[in-house]
């Protein structure tokens, strides 16, 4: 069994992971930016297995270095360290985005899998072993999405600087790894939806047929997870193959509206 940690995992997919891990029998060290987020996750978690919590902000390197600490002195070893820690905020073009919306998307996605990383492989070497995953998601192939100027930009460079990390601990016994988990329903893209509603119902029926829900891709990605042996992996819901089988199928058969449930 692993013990395992996953930065921004009070909500969203981090938090499906959390307790697809528990319930595997794994012992998972979830982090969150405020108490009363942690203190919920961990109320909602407890009967999935072995979870406990610490916060942190991944900005900031010492909290990040906390919450490795505690993690070890709780479980005595890190095995497997995801870097999901994120900020998306997509209803603006880069032009108009608040200035304070890039700084928290940039210093969140950016510095906070950086921080994760640097603070995760060193305790990590130092142990002679470990993975370490990073998540990624829309922009970081280099496409480009209404809205996702900013937040496309930081996981471009996230995508880059993982691959970077792969080449220099190449010869070093460290497993280094990309997620993409595909369109995920999560609060914040509900959040996001609302807030742009016009714009998302123009995209509803495209978009229907590409997302998922955190249930049905969390216990695939957790899975996948474990079984990587090799560093450099990306682990990819939302192929291009099952893209064209989706549309492929939805003029035959129109897909169920995955919006629904969420109030949207």
């Amino acid at each position: 069994m692993a013990n395992i940690v996953i930065t921004g995992s009070t909500k969203g997919i981090g938090y499906g992971l959390a307790r697809e891990f528990a319930l595997l029998g794994h012992k998972v060290m979830i982090s969150g930016s405020s108490d009363t987020s942690v203190d919920n996750a961990l109320t909602n978690l407890q009967e999935a297995g072995v979870v406990a919590g610490h916060t942190a902000n991944v900005r900031e390197a010492a909290q990040v270095q906390a919450l490795w600490d505690a993690a070890e002195t709780k479980f005595g070893s890190v095995d497997i360290w995801i870097n999901n820690a994120g900020l998306a905020r997509t209803v603006w073009s880069i032009v108009d985005t608040p200035s304070d919306e890039i700084q928290s998307m940039v210093t969140t996605n950016m510095l906070g899998t950086i921080n994760g990383c640097q603070i995760a492989a060193k305790g990590m070497l130092n142990r002679g072993e470990g993975k370490i995953f990073n998540m990624l998601g829309g922009g970081s192939d280099g496409e480009m999405f209404p809205g996702m100027g900013v937040y496309g930009s930081t996981k471009r460079g996230l995508d880059y600087f993982t691959n970077a990390l792969i080449k220099e601990l190449k010869d070093r016994p460290l497993i280094i790894a990309k997620i993409r988990p595909g369109m995920i329903i999560t609060e914040g893209v509900v959040r996001e939806a609302r807030a742009d509603f016009d714009n998302f119902q123009k995209s509803r029926k495209i978009m229907n047929n590409l997302v998922d829900t955190v249930d049905t891709v969390s216990p695939w990605l957790a899975k996948e997870i474990l079984a990587t042996t090799k560093s450099g992996r990306k682990i990819r819901w939302l192929n291009g193959g099952k893209i064209a089988g989706r549309m492929l199928m939805s003029k035959i058969k129109p897909r169920p509206d995955q919006f629904e449930a969420f109030g949207l």
